[in-house]
């Protein structure tokens, strides 16, 4: 999940003060011995320090709820729902699988290799940076550190500074839990990001933009970090002419507009068959009104439709619309600019000309394009042309168009008949592709994401003397059997 406009390098002044460099520093000295002793740490000592973060989260609730209602109006049932319940769920799953996770796995011989034993080991990848988003800061912090811990590394999280609040409650929370050469958490702007991603860290977990993500990309390649890069992009939505047309637009809405449109695998664009496109739209009012209210006083009064993040995010979102508008977009339903508010209407577009700029920017906020189509070739084309979106979402009844649309596109994620639960679906890997990112989170995929799996082989039979210098009519003859054999 990621934001558009970045706190990493080229996004802001460096106004960080001179004493917070040491200070991040110092600590990376600190977790170097300490990283070295984890790799040895056992699955108890992991569970614990997992078991403590879990307690402290809980134990903040009425903290939380001012929190995300300070820094973005968020509602409680979402500060649960999306920031809360997925870490929680994240930690117990550790939890109970840990000493599953951690121990070595055999792998099979090949021909070759018969009377030889092999196995794969996870070792702790070392001392690691998570640098989170603002759209979900506890989730999309404490949910990758849990994975860090979980593989036995040591961790500095740089959180946003557009959410304040709620990364100061991190901050609390993890100078409660953990001491500096385990965990340690810097709150501060693009500065304190840029030092951060000069150190030479083994391991870099960063949730934002693609554009931001190219920038971590490069600080890593400095030091050859290996990298996790959750990213976005504009995920597109296909409903089709056998859709539950009323299941399709209140599932939809509600992954398009919770956290109002700020999600990085929320729906950016609709594609909607021809032939079902005014009876989609008129669910789609009707679940609208009946989720956040009528009229745009109603919606700016809701209790269940955070704001945009600040009045810079809703100038950009404003731009999209007013440019899309001035190119002849018509707006079906909402379209109401609040700057000083940090609000905008939940916005359905139709009739979007394929040169406004909406139609290539990712739009992360709550405006939705319908976009009407009569062939699904034309369609997948489309959505090809197009760098790899983060997910991929089919409404339809009919297996013959799911099929095609699953295999003649590429997605980090997909779901049929719903809208953002891959998300939550803890044994599934969560990652893009590409453009939309690299490698994957939650669970045993977040574990493995932390660690260096390492091969090992412990010889039984020592053939390898068998093809040692010199080389002999022998050694010829024995390759070319195998050569034929394996």
């Amino acid at each position: 999940m990621n934001t558009v406009v970045s706190h990493l390098p080229n996004a802001a002044p460096d106004t960080t003060e001179p004493s917070e460099q040491p200070d991040l520093q110092a600590a990376f000295a600190k977790q170097r011995d300490t990283a070295l002793r984890l790799r040895t740490s056992t699955p108890a000592e992991r569970i614990a320090k997992i078991k403590r973060l879990l307690e402290a989260v809980q134990s903040y609730m009425p903290q939380w709820y001012e929190a995300g209602e300070a820094d973005f109006k968020k509602p409680p049932a979402e500060m649960d729902l999306t920031e809360i319940l997925p870490v929680v769920s994240e930690a117990r799953d550790a939890m109970r699988h840990l000493k599953k996770w951690m121990k070595p796995h055999k792998v099979r011989p090949t021909r070759m290799m018969l009377g030889n034993s092999a196995w794969v080991q996870c070792e702790p990848k070392g001392r690691c940076l998570i640098i989170s988003p603002w759209n979900y800061p506890v989730n999309l912090t404490f949910g990758p550190l849990i994975s860090a811990i979980a593989a036995g590394n040591t961790a500095i999280i740089k959180p946003s500074e557009m959410t304040p609040h709620l990364s100061a409650l991190m901050g609390k929370i993890v100078r409660e839990v953990f001491p500096e050469d385990e965990v340690a958490l810097f709150e501060g702007d693009a500065g304190t990001s840029q030092a951060l991603l000069d150190l030479p860290f083994d391991h870099i977990f960063f949730t934002g933009s693609p554009a931001i993500g190219k920038v971590v990309m490069a600080a890593a390649a400095k030091h050859l970090s290996s990298v996790t890069l959750e990213l976005g992009g504009k995920s597109p939505t296909i409903v089709d002419e056998t859709a539950n047309l009323k299941a399709a637009a209140r599932n939809v809405l509600w992954g398009k507009y919770t956290n109002n449109g700020q999600t990085c695998i929320a729906p950016d664009h609709i594609y909607v068959h021809e032939s079902v496109r005014e009876a989609f739209i008129g669910h789609c009012v009707q679940a609208l009104e009946q989720a956040y209210g009528k009229t745009a006083a109603d919606q700016l009064q809701s209790r269940s439709l955070a704001r945009v993040v600040n009045q810079r995010h809703t100038q950009r979102i404003g731009g999209l619309l007013d440019d899309a508008r001035q190119q002849g977009a018509k707006v079906l339903f909402g379209g109401d600019v609040q700057v000083n508010e940090c609000f905008i209407a939940p916005t359905l577009l139709g009739d979007i000309p394929r040169s406004a700029r909406i139609m290539d920017e990712e739009i992360f906020g709550p405006i939705l394009p319908i976009i009407s189509y009569t062939d699904l070739d034309a369609v997948i084309a489309e959505i090809n042309a197009q760098p790899k979106p983060l997910a991929l979402y089919v409404w339809s009844k009919s297996e013959l168009n799911i099929h095609k649309l699953l295999h003649n596109t590429s997605s980090g994620g997909a779901c049929i008949n719903m809208t953002v639960m891959q998300f939550v679906h803890g044994n599934l890997p969560f990652g893009g592709v590409n453009n939309s990112g690299i490698g994957n989170a939650h669970s045993e995929y977040g574990f493995k994401a932390f660690s260096h799996e390492r091969a090992v082989l412990r010889a039984r039979v020592p053939a390898a003397f068998l093809f040692y210098p010199p080389y002999t009519k022998t050694t010829s003859k024995i390759v070319k059997l195998l050569l034929k054999i394996l």
